[in-house]
């Protein structure tokens, strides 16, 4: 019970930092705080999924593949910044 409790938790601290960013986004309409935005949400999507599915270890499954997709969305964007500058 408290695992998923904390999952929800976590699950939604992502989403809201990904609105988080989003504000920026609109504010400033930098590119990197749309792609954190995006990442934060498929991280959401990746712990919600992970709580709602009986999967026993999470690295094995096709869930991974949203984690690196976030990660890799950040290091793609990073990488983008720091060229254009």
């Amino acid at each position: 019970m408290l695992v998923a409790f904390l999952s929800g938790a976590v699950t939604f601290g992502f989403l809201v930092a990904g609105l988080f960013f989003l504000r920026f986004w609109k504010r400033t309409g930098d590119g990197l705080f749309l792609a954190f935005a995006l990442a934060f949400w498929l991280l959401g999507l990746n712990q919600g999924l992970i709580a709602l599915s009986n999967i026993p270890v999470e690295e094995r499954s096709w869930l991974y593949l949203l984690r690196l997709a976030a990660f890799g969305l950040i290091l793609v964007s990073i990488w983008r910044k720091n060229r254009r500058a």
